[in-house]
């Protein structure tokens, strides 16, 4: 079944995302799809299986599967690939965005893989394109 095209407005619905989001930072990335020829009247129109495949490579978050039991610091989250790094992790918490740590050991802070995977669930992403 073919899919009509739709406009940045209707990206944003489809996805609820704010239309600034897609406008102003999805529709900049390189690797975003080019507009079709055709025009919804001042909008510019994209196909949208092309603009599901940019979303699945640059925004859908990867599940990465952590030990819930495991205590894991900031730097060994960022390893194991979970999408932000440590720096991320340490100012969201300052900012009340990321939990405190289950365990302080020695001015170590952990996290359980239960508590990382939790925080996580909450978070949208936007992985920046680091290539090139």
């Amino acid at each position: 079944m073919v899919r009509p095209p739709e406009t940045v407005a209707e990206i944003a619905e489809r996805t609820g995302r704010p239309l600034t989001t897609v406008a102003n930072t999805w529709t900049r990335h390189p690797e975003w799809p080019a507009p079709l020829p055709e025009r919804r009247g001042r909008w510019r129109l994209y196909d949208p299986d092309e603009v599901d495949a940019f979303l699945r490579q640059h925004v859908d978050r990867h599940t990465v599967d952590l030990d819930p039991a495991r205590l894991y610091t900031a730097r060994e989250l960022e390893a194991a690939g979970i999408g932000i790094t440590a720096a991320t992790i340490r100012a969201d918490r300052s900012r009340g965005r990321w939990p405190e740590p289950d365990t302080v050991d020695h001015g170590v802070n952990r996290w359980t893989g239960a508590t990382a995977t939790a925080a996580l669930a909450t978070r949208r992403a936007y992985r920046r394109n680091t290539e090139g």
